[in-house]
């Protein structure tokens, strides 16, 4: 079972694939926790330019829209796909989904174009269940400045303007809209507790069969 999480800055994905992690852990099954950008060598490398090198702030949006599809299609076939193939339940932090809204939609890179490319780079790997956590982006933000560590390098892709995290909140929201299977829309001002035992009441059906 492959699961994913998706939201915009600061909404609490991390924190969540940890307690489902270690939920299904404690049932003796397999978890691979992996994130993007990034889970693999190549991934990682690129996660750097795209979020974090100086070079990545003159990036054009369509060389950001490859760069991101380029460590999907590594992660899939490099981690994934085996991960699968043996069984494991796969959990990661951000997929297409994240590009089909950030590039195509606060990007504003044509939608058609980004989903040929997202096919292109996982090619049948698709999500099974997927957990949007939805926060309005002045929430995300005092989220992101409480937690910020003055001494890091500044992340590119949490210090863009309102309107982009507004239009990123909006395109989520959207495909949820339209993809009412497979995406879960979930109040991330909710309490830790509550999302933790909202995501395991969809999961652990899934899991008995």
């Amino acid at each position: 079972m492959f699961l994913t999480f998706e939201g915009g800055e600061g909404c609490g994905k991390s924190t969540q694939i940890q307690r489902l992690a270690a939920r299904i852990r404690s049932l003796g099954r397999e978890v691979v926790v992996t994130r993007e950008p990034g889970g693999t060598e190549i991934g990682e490398q690129l996660r750097h330019l795209l979020q974090f090198s100086k070079a990545g702030y003159g990036m054009a949006a369509e060389t950001e829209l490859l760069l991101f599809a380029a460590s999907r299609a590594q992660l899939v076939r490099e981690l994934i796909q085996p991960a699968l193939a043996r069984g494991a339940i796969v959990l990661a932090d951000r997929f297409l989904d994240s590009t089909t809204v950030y590039q195509g939609v606060a990007r504003r890179i044509d939608p058609a174009e980004v989903a040929v490319i997202n096919r292109f780079a996982v090619g049948a790997c698709l999500p099974d269940l997927t957990f949007l956590l939805d926060l309005e982006p002045a929430e995300a933000r005092a989220r992101l400045h409480r937690r910020q560590d003055p001494t890091a390098t500044p992340d590119r892709m949490e210090n863009q303007p309102a309107e982009f995290y507004e239009a990123v909140r909006r395109g989520y929201v959207e495909l949820a809209k339209r993809e009412p299977g497979r995406i879960q829309l979930l109040d991330a001002t909710e309490s830790i507790e509550t999302l933790e035992s909202r995501i395991w009441r969809a999961v652990e059906p899934k899991l008995s069969r």
